[in-house]
């Protein structure tokens, strides 16, 4: 018997059409049309493997998060360079595909990486002796940095133009033409530095957060 023409329909075959799609022209750009098009297949084929579009989104934004390394919470580097080491996975994750970031930032529902993703942090947080309320609101609030950073870029936000910024309007904004043609350095130079701020805040609320619990007996 000949082999098909055309690879089989898989799960991982429409959900990397799905993230390819997503990338280069946005999330409004991906409809199960438009999808069943780009696979050279029927739409009605995309439910044998996804029910609704919005189950190949879970799907796109887990395999995001899929790549996304969480193997210093349990390798005993300490709860600060994890949490450090993590944090620029995570961003180096969502900025390869930052058009799936706002669909992220409504949280992992069921999707299975980013619950593993989820249960790694907590567990590897409460290990290392933070409260479990503390944990979880560390996790929520490097969701919250990380996702933020990636939405977009603050160096791109300015014209090139050497023009476009007055003097006599904005007497401290001289050098902001030079910025987009630095997006790379400045964003992760401001990423790094807000991340390390984050963490320094962290260590001083570290020992007061043990000394709370062991004196109130409450997380």
């Amino acid at each position: 018997m000949a082999r098909p023409r055309k690879p089989l329909l898989s799960r991982d075959r429409i959900v990397a059409a799905a993230l390819a799609l997503v990338d280069a022209e946005g999330l409004a750009a991906l409809s199960t049309r438009r999808l069943a098009a780009e696979l050279g297949v029927s739409g009605p084929s995309l439910y044998n493997h996804f029910a609704t579009k919005d189950a190949i989104l879970d799907a796109v934004a887990d395999a995001v998060i899929g790549k996304v390394d969480v193997s210093m919470f349990s390798d005993g580097r300490g709860w600060r360079q994890a949490l450090l080491d993590w944090g620029r996975s995570y961003r180096a994750a969502l900025s390869e595909h930052p058009h799936i970031v706002p669909f992220l930032a409504t949280g992992p529902g069921l999707r299975p990486a980013g619950l593993r993703m989820a249960d790694a942090v907590f567990g590897g947080m409460v290990d290392a002796g933070w409260p479990p309320a503390h944990a979880t609101r560390i996790g929520a609030l490097m969701r919250y940095f990380v996702t933020g950073s990636a939405l977009g870029s603050f160096a791109a936000g300015f014209v090139g133009d050497a023009t476009a910024y007055d003097p006599a309007d904005y007497p401290h904004l001289g050098q902001a033409h030079l910025l987009a043609q630095n997006r790379d350095r400045v964003d992760e130079g401001a990423f790094e530095t807000g991340l390390r701020a984050l963490l320094d805040g962290l260590a001083l609320q570290y020992a007061d957060a043990r000394t709370d619990t062991r004196a109130h007996g409450q997380s």
